[in-house]
């Protein structure tokens, strides 16, 4: 991810890092904050989607350990080589990601991460969720994987699982792309 971040920061694009449940890492930075403070839009009425169930079952959270995962905290923070440049955004709140995009005119936003079938479909800044508002989103499709457990349904491998829900996106959300079209 970090090459097609910094690819894409130099292109002009604003970088929004959502990295899930830890804000209070980020909580004095002046990206968390620029996103505290965009200016406040009321999003439109969210439009309903036509989607089926994902192909996968990730009733277990995805787990593919043995034995089972334990519920904790895995992480604090994004990952640290994914760079965070002052002009940068952070946050996890689908309202503070939306007020900032509508303040810069943003139409089109890429989406990249983990893990598809969760965070990068279904948080409040997700794929769902901005497309329910209207946004046009983009899956770059080679830079997500998917929290998926071969031994449920389906049945296939854990690069099968990412495949079908990375099909299931195109299908019914939206479109995508390799990271290869980022960096040109």
């Amino acid at each position: 991810m970090a090459p097609v971040i910094e690819a894409a920061r130099k292109q002009g694009v604003f970088i929004i890092h959502a990295p899930s449940d830890t804000m209070d890492f980020y909580l004095e930075t002046p990206q968390r904050k620029r996103m505290q403070q965009a200016p406040k839009v009321a999003p439109p009425e969210a439009k309903p989607l036509n989607e089926p169930p994902l192909p996968i079952d990730a009733s277990d959270g995805g787990c593919d350990d043995e034995p089972q995962c334990r519920n904790y905290k895995a992480w604090s923070r994004q990952h640290p080589l994914l760079r965070i440049a002052e002009e940068d955004g952070v946050s996890d709140n689908g309202g503070e990601v939306y007020n900032a995009l509508q303040a810069r005119g943003v139409k089109t936003v890429l989406l990249m991460g983990v893990h598809t079938n969760m965070c990068v479909l279904n948080r409040g800044f997700a794929i769902r969720q901005l497309t329910r508002w209207g946004m046009t989103c983009v899956l770059v499709r080679d830079l997500t994987d998917t929290m998926y457990n071969p031994r449920k349904p389906p049945m296939v491998s854990h690069d099968g699982g990412t495949q079908l829900v990375i099909e299931h996106i195109e299908k019914f959300l939206c479109p995508s792309i390799d990271s290869s079209d980022v960096k040109r």
